[in-house]
């Protein structure tokens, strides 16, 4: 475990997968951890569990690809917890999986306005109070697909690659200001995510067996090691869970 005692997070789409998982064990760190998503009956439920597990949380809902949902996410962070340390931009889609020549483009707009849009939004609505305070962490959750194009991921791969843009983008004007920018690339895990990768039959990643898929689990841990000075050098890059370096880092078993 990584102590993240005094920390306060918050978690973008923590009702279900990679981001509920990684609540509980930030949690565990010792830090005070905001749960969002849109889902308010999946939040109540998981905040009622950290706290009877004898965590500090909070639940408010938010659509991330509304700018106001957002705002009022960090603003409700703050009132209920005096700060805002780390925003860890998680929320996320895939669905529809589609070659370009069938994607419907209202289907294609909704992954951009949750995927990019979401984090731009995020990191908008965080940043001036991380400024204020002279530090902040922001972690974005991106992936191999954000400089590797596989057929029929069109809409996550461009939103990916336009993640990374921003983590970049936030590290290049904000690093001298205390603000701390780093994307998580964790390869496949085994989310509800990978269900529609499964069923779409499209591409060698629907093509893998479930058993190669990492638990969500690791995905929290990593998050809460890329909220310690320790991870400084990945500042500005996305940190892979792909390499044993990386493995290491975080102190799960290695690739090999």
């Amino acid at each position: 475990m990584f102590d993240l005692k005094d920390k306060v997070i918050l978690v973008t789409g923590a009702s279900r997968g990679i981001g509920a998982s990684a609540a509980k064990i930030l949690a565990k760190c010792g830090a005070s951890v905001v749960l969002t998503a849109r889902s308010e009956d999946a939040l109540t439920e998981l905040c009622d569990e950290i706290k009877t597990d004898g965590g500090k949380a909070a639940a408010i809902t938010c659509d991330v690809a509304t700018y106001q949902d957002v705002e009022k996410a960090i603003n409700f962070t703050i009132e209920t917890f005096g700060k805002l340390d780390v925003l860890v931009n998680n929320a996320g889609v895939i669905d529809p999986i589609t070659r370009l020549v069938d994607s419907d483009p209202d289907a294609w707009d909704q992954v951009v306005d949750i995927n990019f849009k979401g984090v731009y939004h995020g990191i908008r609505a965080a940043l001036p109070s991380m400024l204020s305070q002279g530090s902040g962490t922001i972690i974005n959750i991106s992936s191999g697909a954000a400089t590797y194009v596989l057929e029929g991921w069109s809409h996550y791969c461009s939103t990916k690659a336009a993640v990374l843009s921003l983590t970049q983008a936030v590290h290049l004007e904000h690093q001298e200001d205390g603000i701390r920018s780093i994307g998580l690339s964790p390869g496949t895990v085994a989310t509800h995510m990978q269900v529609a990768i499964k069923d779409s039959g499209i591409n060698k990643v629907s093509q893998l067996d479930p058993s190669v898929h990492i638990s969500p689990d690791w995905v929290g841990q990593a998050i809460a090691y890329l909220c310690t000075p320790d991870a400084d050098k990945y500042c500005g890059t996305d940190f892979s869970l792909k390499t044993d370096e990386g493995r290491l880092a975080v102190g799960l078993p290695t690739v090999s």
